[in-house]
């Protein structure tokens, strides 16, 4: 079973370059997995720990967002083609900046947290003030 795979500039490191690989499966956690087998480390930039595919990663099957199609249980035929896109919103740029956004939004959580309570303390000192 052959299956193209169209690879985003980015993750091109990982197939030598390559703009199109082939690979073969039954369902894309399948076509993953042989595409991992020949280009190491391409399915850890697009599968989470837990098993499903990075929510900012685009995968279609013949034009077709897989989320709908069942998500990494998407059926393959041979033929078929599979177009990973990395999701780019707001100025983000790749796999990195989406990365290093998730890993900081807990900071600026914090930092947003901080200075509501500062402000709202600058308003009572300046209400006592003013009496």
């Amino acid at each position: 079973m052959a299956i193209e795979v169209r690879i985003p500039t980015i993750l091109r490191s990982y197939t030598g370059g390559a703009k199109v690989v082939e690979g073969s499966g039954d369902t894309l956690a399948d076509l993953l997995t042989d595409l991992d087998s020949r280009h190491a480390g391409l399915r850890g930039r697009l599968v989470t720990e837990a098993g499903a595919l990075h929510r900012f990663v685009n995968v279609y099957v013949n034009d077709e967002d897989v989320r709908f199609l069942g998500a990494l249980d998407a059926k393959l035929n041979d033929g078929d083609s599979v177009t990973i896109l990395p999701a780019v919103a707001g100025g983000a740029f790749g796999f990195a900046a989406a990365a290093a956004i998730a890993s900081h939004s807990a900071a600026a959580a914090a930092i947003a947290s901080h200075s509501a309570v500062t402000s709202a303390q600058a308003v009572s000192a300046r209400a006592t003030v003013a009496r």
